[in-house]
């Protein structure tokens, strides 16, 4: 009885194989984990070889516990703009570049002033940023030629799976778009950004819909998973549309905000539609877009601040956190140490601490971080929603950040509007798992399977009348704080 379908999350530190019931019930969770290389200022990497060992791993972790006779799918979620280069049987050729990833803060650049950067934009969807792997290409043409004039492909996580569990070179658009060199409007490689990157048309993956079945599972795969050959391995979405996904977030009304090591915030969108207020995706249902705003620094900002202070956790910041009043005591952080994505596009951007004195101790600028967090995720909501229709009627939230109620308390003071916690931790897994469910026929449709998929939400906060006024007034001042600081950071970062 084939009642069971598995949903992978590749994410940045681990890859997560969950079995799932037709009612998104997970059975059981896989983890294995994987190490991240810094190895120069800038450069983020990972050796794809271990994504493959931790998939397997992962896999066969779940066929030891549930019946592969029950398993009817297996689909993927993955961190995204994430990709390596491949030889012909399909071995890495590079180090994976992350989406971490700074070193190609000049090609930015360089591509910006070639082609024009609202052209970068309105083609893929995404102002020019260092993010997708369009630049990281670029640096590879300028930096290693050899390695990718002799790379049989470029591949991003989902590909570089899809070839490995199947033997077939291919990609869901939902998964390559976050790349950079699709035409966001029609879901094809857009031949000038590809000639821009460095690359050759035969050196890239076919394209399928999210939600159509990528092949088979391979006989050798399945003799080291313990998997059933010829399982049907579907394509899937880059991990931020696969979350929205599993949250239920497929139709204009909706939108999901991720509070996660990033912080992530989306919502549909029936039409192609540019900004510099989001970024446009191609829907993880194949179906419209996802308009996204994204914070790299997140809970890993709150995660330093406990770090940098000596904190024994978050937990025991959090405490006397809650006692000091809204606003910190006149400190503002501008929460850009990883710089900042939208709504500036400023890889130069840095954080800021304004306001310090003597008086403040370690739960002052906890406080701070967090309404810092908060202000930045109305401001690009804010811009968002104005060129979408106006605010959506729900707003859910996930991630580890919603385990802090301080957190979620200002998040929903600041942003003036009520937030339903999704009760679901692996929100992208699920997100993957649905399409499988619905490309082996159990629902009529991703949105079908969403709703049939999704769990009841767990609880609701709402907006602290106290906490409006005072925020509002504070976040008028913290949108002044980019403009305030922008020169100051370029001077420092063009020395070094």
């Amino acid at each position: 009885m084939d009642d069971v379908v598995i949903g992978i999350d590749a994410s940045t530190t681990a890859v997560k194989a969950i079995a799932f019931t037709r009612g998104g019930e997970e059975l059981f969770q896989a983890r294995e984990a994987y190490p991240l290389s810094n190895p120069r200022p800038g450069h983020f990497e990972q050796d794809a070889e271990h994504w493959w060992t931790a998939l397997l791993g992962a896999l066969k972790q779940v066929a030891d516990k549930v019946d592969t006779a029950r398993v009817a799918a297996i689909a993927i979620a993955h961190q995204r703009e994430t990709f390596t280069l491949i030889d012909s049987a399909g071995k890495p050729l590079i180090p994976a570049i992350l989406w971490l990833d700074e070193r190609a803060r000049l090609q930015v650049i360089r591509l910006s002033a070639e082609l024009g950067r609202e052209t970068i934009r309105d083609w893929s969807g995404k102002p020019p940023d260092p993010t997708p792997a369009l630049y990281a290409v670029r640096w590879l043409a300028e930096h290693q030629p050899q390695a990718l004039g002799k790379a049989a492909a470029l591949v991003d996580v989902h590909g570089f799976f899809v070839q490995r569990l199947t033997g077939r070179l291919v990609t869901s658009t939902a998964s390559a778009d976050p790349l950079g060199l699709l035409d966001v409007g029609n879901g094809t490689w857009h031949p000038q950004l590809v000639q821009a990157a460095g690359l050759r048309p035969d050196q890239l993956p076919d394209l399928v819909a999210p939600g159509t079945v990528c092949g088979g599972l391979a006989e050798s795969v399945a003799r080291l998973t313990g998997l059933k050959a010829g399982t049907p391995v579907v394509a899937g979405a880059g991990d931020g549309q696969a979350m929205g996904l599993g949250m239920g977030v497929c139709r204009e009304g909706k939108s999901y905000l991720s509070l996660g090591s990033g912080v992530v915030s989306g919502c549909y969108s029936g039409k192609v539609k540019t900004s510099d207020a989001f970024r446009t995706l191609v829907s993880p249902t194949g179906a419209g877009y996802m308009l996204e705003t994204v914070l790299r620094s997140g809970m890993q900002l709150v995660d330093w601040i406990v770090r940098t202070t000596g904190s024994p956790s978050a937990a025991a910041l959090e405490k006397p956190a809650v006692d000091v009043a809204a606003g910190s005591e006149g400190l503002l952080v501008m929460p850009y140490w990883a710089g900042v994505m939208s709504p500036y596009w400023d890889g130069a951007a840095r954080g800021a601490v304004v306001g310090l004195s003597l008086d403040h101790r370690p739960e002052h600028l906890f406080r701070a971080v967090l309404e810092g967090i908060a202000f930045e995720q109305a401001i690009a909501s804010e811009a968002m929603e104005d060129q979408n229709g106006g605010k959506p009627a729900a707003m859910i939230a996930a991630g580890g950040g919603t385990n802090s109620a301080l957190l979620m308390q200002i998040m929903a003071s600041v942003l003036e509007r009520p937030l339903s916690v999704s009760p679901v931790n692996e929100a992208a897994a699920l997100g993957a798992a649905m399409l499988a469910a619905s490309a082996v026929g159990w629902f009529a449709s991703p949105e079908a399977a969403a709703e049939a998929m999704t769990a009841e939400l767990a609880k609701r906060v709402d907006p602290v009348d106290g906490l409006v006024s005072r925020y509002r007034v504070r976040k008028a001042i913290y949108r002044d704080l980019y403009q305030a600081t922008r020169d100051i950071h370029a001077r420092l970062d063009a020395l070094g």
